[in-house]
């Protein structure tokens, strides 16, 4: 069956995107505008993320607890993050309620009420949330690598800091959202059993009035090298790890995402085999690659026993480098065989889909199909792997350890 994607841009600078799945009886929506990390004050860290929860507190005909009935009511599950560049709102549902689910997303970002009284509510649980951060060393590690990797702004955490979610007024949060939820910039995709026409007229209906300019451009992002480590008294080691790769708009970049399958994906991984099953040094060991704006990374972590942390953080990096010397028929079959079932298992789910949609145009200007990404997999091979590894091998590393010790780390170029 031919995938089709419709494309329609309003007269404010919406973007809109739909995928019919009709075999389905869902249909999810998500709503990306201009307002993450990278837009807070360096003073106000954290009000990007509670701008977003209190503006799903309440908003036009529904009060607070409406919404959450409403919603329940429905059966509509929903999500909704904060990224350096972007808020995002999702919600799936079935069919038969797509447009009042709709008129309660759009009203969250178009008519939040904003209720002062809950703000303080707002705070603690976003100081709950670093609070258990600090509970998590792994996670703490990857927030902490991201911190380092990519800079200010844009390697902030969308938890934001104790002393910024403190300071953050619920003036801020007001001036944050009518400052960036804005129209030109946005996009908004649906996938699963809808009709088109009918929708263009409730997105019309829904949003056609909505104004506003694109946020301004906040200009490259340049990954950094360096080697940080937080003191923890513990009898284990965080380790996470980044270096260079190809960004998601790269032509190289499934050549890039395949190495990666074949250091991480799965417990026949080499990362896993080598470092985990042959040698016994972790007791978790992931490899991701990862895009912010122009720039891509791969990112790694690994966690282990102290006493074993130096020779983790070693056969890990020459587990990496030892792509050059070949990749094996089996590792590459395996990498094809799990983007085949990934690619089989979206076209069961209308909201990953919807989600795909949207970060392709956001990232790419234009929507890929699962055909475009199976031919992409299947032109793959061990010689193509290996020459694309040749040609933009791991550099520009990044470390940032979690323990008693720091380790020796000499290849921070």
């Amino acid at each position: 069956m031919q995938q089709l994607v419709y494309k329609h841009t309003l007269a404010n600078g919406l973007t809109v995107l739909g995928e019919p799945m009709p075999w389905l009886e869902s249909v999810a929506f998500t709503l990306m505008f201009p307002g993450g990390t990278a837009r807070e004050g360096a003073q106000r860290l954290g009000l990007a993320g509670m701008t977003l929860e209190l503006s799903q507190r309440g908003c036009g005909r529904w009060s607070s607890r409406d919404v959450v009935e409403q919603l329940d009511f429905l059966g509509v599950e929903r999500s909704s993050s904060v990224s350096s560049f972007y808020t995002s709102i999702s919600m799936s549902a079935m069919a038969s309620v797509l447009e009042t689910t709709f008129e309660v997303a759009v009203a969250m970002v178009r008519e939040p009420h904003f209720p002062e009284e809950e703000l303080e509510e707002v705070r603690q649980s976003a100081l709950l949330e670093l609070a258990a951060i600090e509970d998590d060393p792994a996670q703490k590690c990857f927030v902490e690598l991201k911190r380092s990797r990519f800079s200010e702004p844009f390697g902030r955490s969308s938890l934001g800091s104790v002393q910024g979610v403190e300071t953050v007024s619920h003036a801020d949060c007001v001036e944050f959202h009518h400052r960036h939820a804005k129209p030109k910039g946005a996009v908004l995709s649906i996938a699963g059993r809808f009709d088109w026409d009918e929708f263009l007229k409730i997105v019309e209906r829904n949003l056609g009035s909505w104004t506003g300019d694109a946020s301004s451009d906040l200009g490259q992002v340049e990954p950094q090298v360096a080697s940080v480590h937080i003191p923890h008294e513990s009898q284990q080691t965080h380790i996470a790890l980044a270096y260079d790769s190809v960004p998601y708009q790269h032509p190289e970049y499934y050549r890039g995402r395949g190495i990666v399958g074949i250091l991480s994906d799965g417990m026949s991984s080499r990362l896993f085999t080598e470092v985990r099953e042959k040698r016994g040094l972790v007791y978790a060991i992931s490899a991701s690659s990862h895009s912010l704006k122009n720039c891509g990374s791969v990112l790694c972590y690994a966690g282990t026993t102290s006493a074993r942390a130096q020779e983790t953080l070693d056969v890990t990096i020459d587990t990496i480098r030892s792509i050059s010397s070949g990749i094996e028929p089996g590792e590459l079959s395996r990498l094809k065989s799990r983007a085949r079932t990934s690619l089989v298992m979206e076209q069961e789910s209308s909201a990953s889909r919807s989600s795909q949609l949207a970060y392709d145009w956001i990232t790419l200007g234009r929507t890929t199909t699962r055909q475009e990404v199976l031919e992409e997999i299947e032109q793959l091979t061990a010689e193509k792997l290996i020459e694309h590894f040749s040609k933009y091998p791991p550099k520009r590393w990044t470390l940032v350890t979690i323990g008693p010790e720091p380790l020796e780390f000499h290849d921070a170029v």
